[in-house]
């Protein structure tokens, strides 16, 4: 697969990327923990088909030592006795946070009731930024045709 464009080449989306990048290492200062952060980026790239960004954040989370069982099982997490009941609740509101369009009204209450029995306000807030981010990146990358297969662990954090 070869990348219809490279949003780098643009001075303005360039600069825009730069700030998608910088929002991100900003999120390494969250306490919601970073496994949990990249099982759900994990997710919502698995439903927005971006192959770019699952290849990048199953490395990643494999380099920061989550087993293979829990990345391979991160698609059918429902099914999966591998998470715990916080990571349950972040991976349904990264699903939900991704599937707007899916659900008139957003995110529903119960979702969110979810997530707030295990991340506080700030820790919520953190992931609301890190699904917004991922499906901002998600969508830059499928809509360019961005390859993947080639991230290198680490390469970009």
């Amino acid at each position: 697969m070869e990348a219809r464009i490279n949003p780098l080449a643009s001075p303005v989306a360039g600069k825009v990327v730069k700030h998608f990048i910088g929002a991100n290492s900003a999120l390494a200062e969250s306490t919601v923990p970073y496994a949990t952060q990249e099982l759900v980026k994990l997710r919502a790239s698995q439903i927005n088909g971006c192959a770019g960004c699952i290849d990048m954040h199953a490395k990643d989370a494999a380099h920061a030592g989550e087993t293979a069982v829990r990345i391979n099982l991160v698609a059918a997490w429902r099914e999966a006795t591998v998470f715990t009941e916080a990571e349950r609740a972040a991976l349904e509101l990264a699903e939900e946070g991704s599937r707007l369009a899916d659900a008139a009204g957003g995110v529903p209450d119960e979702v969110w009731a979810r997530a707030a029995k295990h991340y506080d306000e700030v820790q919520l807030a953190d992931l609301v930024a890190v699904v917004a981010l991922i499906n901002a990146f998600n969508r830059l990358n499928v809509m360019t045709c961005q390859p993947a297969g080639d991230y290198r662990p680490g390469q970009h954090g």
